[in-house]
Formats: C-alpha cells, structure tokens, sequence
C-alpha cells in the first residue's frame, strides 16, 4: 500500500519567477524507507516542508498530495498533526517545553488523550529511547544529539505512520549523527515505519534505505535503489553529488564497476578482494 502519493506537483514562492519544484511525481510505499538527496537549494526542503501541512510553505502550487490514498487537504487536524511526524534540521527549534519529561508528554497533551495513557505512552518511549538517566532533565542542559533524540522520541510517542525528517543530522557530530540514524533504522525495522529523510550524509544512510531519490533543479533526476544510484553519475560524471557517494562506492565507479555495488565498508573490502586481489 501506498502510505504517500505526490502527483504532478509544483510550487513557486511569491515573487520568484522559476519554481522551487516542478513536476514532482513520487509514491513511497508503506514501511519503506526513502533517502532524499540533492545539492543545496535543489528543492528538498521546500518538498518536505509541504508534506507536513501545518508548516507548507506559502506560494502558488499546483498537483496533488495524497496520505493513504486521501487528499492532503481532507485530513482532519489531528489526523495531520499525529500521523505525519516532522524533524527539522535545528534540534532547538522543536523543542517548547522547559523539561524533558514534559516535551514527551506535550503533543498527547495537545491531541486530548487521557492522562493514564499519555503516562504509559511516555514511559514506553523513554524506554526505547533509553532516556531514563535524563528524564527529568530541563531541556537547555541536553547536548545537540540528546536534544535530536528528545525530538524523534516526542514525535514517536503520538504514533506516526509516517516520518519526514528535513536534515536531521546537520548540527550533530559523526558519532550523535551515526547513532540518530541508527535508531530511525531501527523504528523503521521494528515498527514498519515509513520513513523519508533528507540527508547530506550519504555514507551513513545508503547502506539503509530501500530507496534513493535525487533532486536537481527542483525536479527528480533518480529514483531507484541505492545500489544504481552510482550508475546515474556515469552519464554525469561531474554532478557534486557523486561526491557524496560513499567511499566503497567511490571505489566501485573509479575501478569500472564490475558486479553490485558495493555501500558499506565491508562490501568495499568484498568487491576489491574479488576482482582485484590483494
């Protein structure tokens, strides 16, 4: 089943001639998980920031955006607000509450569910999340990863179907950003949690998605699986993105590509043993 449908769709900011995205066609299956990529200003923001409605962009749009199956425009504002999680890039920027324990509770609070079962919802949570040892914690004492946690734990306690995530790792340090990204493979793994991230760090994220979609221009150049996506840069050798590759895929191109592209380092170390020996 389809969890999200975009259809032809296209939106311009006021006062700018050229769109910010044109013709965006995209379905992302139920518990899939979708890595979003693309150079800076290609449009992924302004794409993701329009599939969460409380924070769409305002500008002139034309196409269509369906939620299982349903118009944007027809959901409910508890269905928007609970069933479409968001993280942004800025970990202070979501966070309202003076402690931790009541930025958990606080979108439950918000939707009305009774107190005994925000209480358990809340506790489960910290659980996961292994956040126990800083519950009661004001939020301003919390390092930039623990703040990132705090907020993908906030939006998981209200049970999303689907989670978008604009950058999340942007203003974490490698091994904060590694763990973060880690945990949303394991939300996706354990509760069939579809996911679509935008996300400069390819190295990390590719070895884990289903799928890879590239923005360039504000319009899909590559959707595909990862192990093609270096394929697309052999007709664009120059694109930055081909940069990003990780490095045993890097390797993999440099080298003329013989068999699957490798992602992790293990695979790289697989791929040269291989075809090149020692």
């Amino acid at each position: 089943m389809e969890a999200l449908q975009i259809e032809n769709l296209t939106f311009c900011y006021p006062g700018m001639e050229s769109p910010a995205i044109s013709d965006i066609s995209l379905s992302i299956e139920e518990g899939e998980f979708a890595a979003l990529c693309g150079v800076s200003g290609c449009g992924k923001s302004t794409l993701l920031k329009m599939l969460k409605r409380e924070i769409s962009p305002y500008g002139k749009k034309s196409g269509k955006i369906l939620f299982e199956n349903r118009p944007q425009e027809e959901l409910s504002e508890r269905e928007a607000c609970a069933n479409i999680g968001f993280i942004a890039q800025k970990p202070e920027s979501q966070i309202v509450t003076d402690k931790v324990w009541h930025e958990l509770a606080f979108g439950l609070e918000s939707l009305g569910i009774p107190q005994q079962i925000i209480r358990r919802r809340v506790a489960e949570m910290a659980a996961y999340f292994g956040i126990e040892s800083w519950f009661r914690k004001s939020t301003f004492e919390l390092s930039g990863g623990e703040k990132q946690l705090l907020n993908l734990a906030s939006v998981m306690v209200m049970q999303p179907k689907i989670l978008i995530l604009d950058e999340p790792t942007a203003q974490l340090d490698p091994i904060a950003a590694a763990d973060f990204i880690s945990t949303l493979k394991k939300l996706n793994s354990e509760f069939g949690l579809t996911v679509l991230m935008a996300e400069h760090r390819l190295e990390d994220v590719l070895p884990i998605a289903d799928r890879v979609i590239l923005l360039d221009g504000g319009r899909i150049a590559f959707s595909g699986n990862p192990e093609n996506f270096s394929n697309y840069f052999d007709s664009v050798p120059e694109h930055p993105m081909a940069q990003s590759l990780p490095a045993a895929a890097k390797i993999y191109r440099l080298t003329g590509g013989k068999g699957k592209c490798p992602l992790t380092v293990r695979e790289g170390r697989k791929y040269i043993s291989d075809n090149f020996g020692n």
